[in-house]
C-alpha cells in the first residue's frame, strides 16, 4: 500500500472519564475498538489557565500552573500514551490504535470563549481567561520509535489527523491560530518518550506569526510580491542551501538560519494551510517531511533531538500574505555539544548560529535516507 491510497478519514469519537474528547484515526481496513475509561479522574477545571498582557512587548503570556503536575518521565510500563485495554491505566483506553488525538489533561489553554482579546491588553494587571484548546497527537501505539520510523501510509495518517484538527479548531469561536508541532528528545525537554506531538489552538496570533505577517505586508508594499514566494524562488535559484526539491515541495536550510540545525519545507505553489493542499500534495508533503526527518537522524550517531512546527495561516485580509511551511530545528550543534539559548538569544532575541547554513545543507544532501 502506498501513501496515495490514503483518503479523508472520519475518526471514531470517544469520551474520557473526565469528559475530555478522544479521537481515533484508523488505517484503511482497520477499526479501533475503545473501551470505557474507568479511571477515577477529578472533574475538569477549564479555568486553570489565564492570559496576562506584557505591556513592555505588547505580547500575551500564558500562565498555566496546573502544568507543574503533568506526568514526568514515567517508566515504560506506566506510559499514559500506550494502549490501555483495561480502561484503568492510560489516556487511550483501547487494546490498540493507529493514531489517537485527545484533549491534553494538563492544558496550557482550555475552555471556550468568543470575545476577541483586546489589542492593548485591556485594563492593566487584570488577567483574562486562558481560552483555547490543547491536544495531544499520538503517532502510533508503539512505545518506541519516531515519526521517521513510521511506514509512509501511517505517516500520511498522522498528516491527515493534523489536517482534520486544523479544520475543526479553525472553525471554533475564539481560536485565532492552529499550531501543530512535535518536541522530541530529552535535550528538548520532552517528558513522555512515546512518539507524539501536540496541537495548540491559540486565542491570539503568536508573536512569531504576527511578526512574520508584518514583514510579509511590508514586503508586499515595497515590492508588490509575496515574501514567501520570493524566498523560495531565490533559494531555489541559489541552490546551495536546497536539500531536496520535488514537483510540489522544496526542502532547504534558510539563508539566515538561527539554529545549528534548521530545515524549512515550502510548497511550490501558494497555499495558506494544510486544508489548501490536495491529496497528491499531501502525499508528497508526507514523503518529503518523512525523508527530511530520516536525513536528520543520520547526522549524528544518536537520533537528533528536534522541534518540528507547521506554520499555518488563514485566507483572511490579516493573514493572506502568510504561506504554509514546515520547520524543523535542533539545539544540537555537534555530536557531543548542544546550543544553549543564553543571554543574547533568551533576553535580547539576538541569535548567534555556530553552523553555516551552506555547510548543513551540503551535509544533509550527502546523507542517505
Amino acid at each position: 500500500m502506498t501513501a496515495r491510497s490514503m483518503r479523508q478519514t472520519t475518526p471514531t469519537r470517544w469520551v474520557l472519564a473526565d469528559g475530555r474528547e478522544l479521537l481515533f484515526f484508523d488505517l484503511p481496513g482497520r477499526r479501533c475498538a475503545p473501551v470505557r475509561d474507568r479511571r477515577p479522574l477529578p472533574p475538569r477545571d477549564t479555568a486553570q489557565s489565564e492570559l496576562r498582557f506584557d505591556r513592555t512587548t505588547g505580547e500575551w503570556v500564558i500562565i498555566a500552573a496546573l502544568r507543574q503536575d503533568r506526568t514526568y518521565k514515567p517508566p515504560a510500563d506506566q506510559c499514559p500514551l500506550c494502549p490501555g485495554p483495561s480502561g484503568l491505566t492510560s489516556e487511550i483506553p483501547a487494546p490498540d490504535y493507529d493514531v489517537a488525538v485527545f484533549e491534553n489533561r494538563f492544558a496550557s489553554l482550555s475552555g471556550s470563549g468568543d470575545t476577541p482579546l483586546p489589542e492593548s491588553g485591556g485594563p492593566p494587571l487584570v488577567p483574562r481567561p486562558g481560552h483555547g484548546r490543547c491536544e495531544v497527537v499520538c503517532f502510533s501505539s508503539a512505545h518506541t520509535g519516531s515519526f521517521a520510523d513510521l511506514p509512509l501510509p501511517h505517516a500520511r495518517l498522522v498528516v491527515e489527523a493534523w489536517r482534520h484538527r486544523t479544520r475543526d479548531l479553525s472553525a471554533r469561536p475564539g481560536i485565532e491560530q492552529v499550531f501543530c508541532f512535535e518536541n522530541r528528545g530529552d535535550e528538548i525537554g520532552v517528558t513522555l518518550t512515546h512518539p507524539h506531538g501536540q496541537i495548540y489552538g491559540y486565542p491570539y496570533l503568536t508573536p512569531h506569526t504576527a511578526a512574520t505577517l508584518r514583514q510579509a505586508a511590508a514586503h508586499r508594499a515595497a515590492h508588490g510580491t509575496n515574501l514567501f514566494a520570493d524566498i523560495l524562488e531565490r533559494e531555489t535559484a541559489a541552490g546551495k542551501r536546497v536539500i531536496e526539491r520535488t514537483e510540489t515541495f522544496t526542502a532547504f536550510v534558510p539563508f539566515a538560519a538561527r539554529w545549528p540545525v534548521e530545515v524549512h519545507i515550502y510548497p511550490n505553489r501558494p497555499v495558506h494551510n494544510l486544508l489548501d493542499l490536495d491529496a497528491a500534495e499531501l502525499d508528497d508533503f508526507t514523503a518529503l517531511y518523512h525523508t527530511v526527518l530520516r536525513r536528520l537522524d543520520r547526522l549524528y550517531p544518536e537520533p537528533l533531538p528536534y522541534m518540528a512546527a507547521l506554520h499555518q495561516y488563514r485566507d483572511t485580509d490579516a493573514q493572506r500574505e502568510g504561506r504554509f511551511h514546515a520547520q524543523v530545528i535542533s539545539t544540537r550543534r555537534s555530536a557531543t555539544k548542544l546550543k544553549y539559548l543564553a543571554s543574547s538569544e533568551s533576553v535580547m532575541g539576538a541569535f548567534i548560529n555556530d553552523v553555516t547554513p551552506e555547510a548543513l545543507a551540503a551535509t544533509l544532501r550527502g546523507l542517505a535516507t
